[in-house]
């Protein structure tokens, strides 16, 4: 009830606040120098023209992801005058800010950190943190949810490289599946970064499967599709979001499958706002539209906190908000209600819904 109350009240606002003398202010909590600055100029671009979209200020807090670095972080923030932050592209800036700024009653929205024990100390303390970034199981309940889906009538191998990414991955998927009554037909740890694979996708076949979900990186996934052409060894091959990267010596396959992050900037909700960052020289890339969608979130919160006389932390938590990268809206933990991850398909040099074409 509450949820739907909100909604109705954010439809009836202008987007913007253009009649106040004091246009409300936001924090962006991004690294403007350093080895992260590249990622802190993404954030500093998109904030900068949702912030003058919205009729809002924005006001940078330095970043330099130091360890004991929260603190002074959260009083630059108090101190801005800020009703909210965003940013925080490392869990140390995180680290004992959140306390003060509970405290100043002045949200945070983390558009990096995925570490579970920041949000699991966030809701046990009470601290008004949100998460535009996925958590770390979103990537393996997608994948887990996929073959559940779409290979439960198929033999299906679990294989990954023996990092500690590609074997807790596997692992979770894996425990996830058996639970639900599924099993590999195969499963195995290959050594990476090879030439060939030749004695793997045998070993593949002799075992009988048809689908391999592959816990490894790009180069490993095109490496495999390739042998196993040339052997005329038929295998669906999907990956995780290691697969987006650049091509390396072997060439992605046609029709690998991936459960990645989309490119927001391929969203329908975001071509308007893409094209003209293009116009301008900025390359909506990385977290530039993030960074935009999480100044929309505050600055449609802020309407309706100010309309319903609410904290905006609970409002943001409990309002669903359009952005550039579609609806957003957080569930009970304060993580995005939809899993961000989808089935992609590579196809024509690009990943693109399965099925469709790329242009």
């Amino acid at each position: 009830m509450l949820r739907r109350m909100l909604l109705s009240v954010l439809l009836g606002l202008s987007p913007a606040f253009p009649a106040l003398a004091d246009a409300p202010r936001i924090a962006l909590v991004a690294p403007q120098t350093g080895p992260f600055s590249i990622l802190g100029a993404q954030m500093r671009d998109g904030a900068a023209l949702a912030a003058r979209q919205q009729g809002m200020e924005h006001v940078l807090v330095e970043e330099n992801c130091q360890p004991g670095s929260g603190p002074a972080i959260a009083r630059q923030i108090q101190e801005s005058g800020a009703k909210a932050a965003i940013g925080f592209l490392c869990s140390e800036s995180l680290d004992g800010s959140l306390a003060i700024l509970k405290d100043a009653a002045i949200p945070a929205i983390t558009l990096s950190v995925r570490w579970k024990g920041v949000m699991e100390d966030a809701l046990k303390n009470d601290w008004p943190l949100y998460r535009m970034a996925p958590s770390t199981d979103d990537e393996a309940e997608r994948i887990t949810e996929v073959i559940l889906r779409d290979w439960s009538g198929s033999a299906f191998a679990l294989i990954e490289d023996g990092t500690i990414h590609g074997r807790e991955l596997t692992e979770t998927i894996r425990n996830a599946l058996e639970e639900r009554g599924l099993k590999p037909v195969f499963t195995d740890t290959f050594r990476p970064g090879q030439e060939q694979q030749v004695a793997l996708v045998r070993r593949l076949k002799k075992a009988g499967a048809s689908h391999v979900f592959v816990g490894g990186d790009r180069n490993d996934v095109a490496v495999i599709a390739r042998d196993a052409a040339a052997e005329r060894i038929s295998l669906t091959l999907m990956g995780g979001d290691s697969l987006k990267a650049s091509d390396q010596a072997v060439p992605l396959a046609e029709g690998v499958l991936a459960v990645i992050l989309p490119d927001h900037a391929n969203q329908p909700a975001a071509q308007s706002v893409a094209a003209d960052m293009r116009a301008a020289g900025i390359e909506p890339e990385g977290y530039v539209l993030l960074a935009h969608a999480a100044v929309t979130v505050v600055a449609q919160g802020v309407g309706a906190a100010g309309a319903l006389g609410m904290p905006l932390a609970q409002v943001i938590g409990e309002t669903h908000a359009d952005t550039v990268i579609g609806p957003i809206a957080f569930n009970d933990r304060h993580e995005l209600g939809d899993n961000p991850y989808r089935l992609m398909e590579w196809r024509d040099g690009r990943f693109v819904e399965p099925g469709a074409t790329a242009q």
